[in-house]
């Protein structure tokens, strides 16, 4: 746990006045499921991915979604070797441990539809013939939420594969700043971030989440958070299973960065705002009243009896 608490400090340094994001990134990549990440241009999106690998001591990729942008472009092709007079399979840069899937929404479905098999089996396709990716596959995928001419809006079953979606806000004044110095002296004094994870000690960490205990009371409340969402009136569309799937499998991995091995309910009503926000979808005229989808989360996992 020493190697965690120091991993998450090392982070905490890098990217500045994002903390709960950081830890919520963290826990959804060893729990080996994927993040989408919306916020603002310039608020430190690929920062935070491309640093996280970084310390993961992982191969990193970062593919610019646009609407030209072929299936083929991200999982590779097969092209005929005229040398060796045999085909060859080029693979493409979804062949990594961390993939930065940037602005996501503006390419269109059909290519937004080639990270599905990917990200749920962990195997690509290529002209007919499967190639597995690395046991540690983690994508984070960024959309902008304030520019929507000429996007492509992820179509529900490619928001399901994904465990979180994370908000990320303009930092406040004295973060702010402490960027801004931060950078400045980067560019006087560059100094290059080091490892804090080996991929021995990242496969163990990840074997350990798996056994942090999940109690029957404990499932019996993920299950009920999950299935209250489709009992609300003010809730057109509820959750589907893979729902509490999510909150399970990151509910261990938060308990694992606190240094548990045991699964609590603050465990649980952590994860699951996060794990709900983009599975969920309010009925009009709950939206016309201006519910808030994080509030309408926090009340409906309020109103759930807490396991004792």
């Amino acid at each position: 746990m020493t190697t965690i608490a120091s991993l998450l400090e090392k982070y905490e340094q890098r990217i500045i006045g994002q903390q709960k994001n950081l830890r919520l990134l963290l826990t959804a990549a060893l729990a080996g499921g994927h993040v989408l990440i919306e916020g603002v241009p310039g608020t430190g999106k690929t920062q935070m991915v491309k640093t996280l690998a970084s310390l993961l001591d992982s191969s990193f990729s970062r593919i610019q979604f646009t609407p030209d942008l072929l299936p083929s472009d991200i999982t590779g092709s097969s092209i005929y070797n005229m040398k060796e007079h045999a085909f060859q399979t080029l693979k493409g840069p979804i062949f990594t441990n961390v993939l930065l899937a940037d602005e996501i929404n503006r390419t269109p479905a059909k290519t937004q539809a080639a990270l599905l098999e990917a990200m749920e089996e962990k195997q690509v396709t290529i002209q007919g013939e499967t190639y597995a990716l690395p046991d540690f596959f983690f994508v984070a995928a960024t959309q902008n939420p304030i520019e929507f001419e000429g996007t492509y809006p992820l179509p529900e079953a490619q928001q399901d594969r994904f465990f979180f979606k994370l908000k990320i806000d303009f930092p406040n004044l004295a973060e702010e700043t402490a960027v801004l110095q931060m950078i400045i002296e980067e560019q006087r004094n560059p100094q290059e971030l080091s490892a804090m994870f080996t991929n021995e000690t990242l496969a163990e960490v990840q074997k350990k989440i798996k056994e942090v205990h999940i109690s029957n009371e404990i499932a019996d409340y993920i299950i009920k958070i999950v299935r209250k969402t489709r009992e609300l009136e003010h809730i057109q569309y509820g959750a589907s299973t893979r729902a509490a799937i999510a909150i399970a499998k990151t509910a261990q991995a938060w308990a694992y960065l606190d240094n548990r091995d045991y699964i609590t309910p603050d465990d649980v009503k952590v994860v699951s705002i996060p794990s709900l926000r983009h599975r969920i979808q309010l009925s009009p005229y709950a939206e016309l009243e201006g519910s808030d989808i994080d509030e309408t989360i926090q009340e409906l996992v309020g109103s759930i009896a807490v396991p004792r």
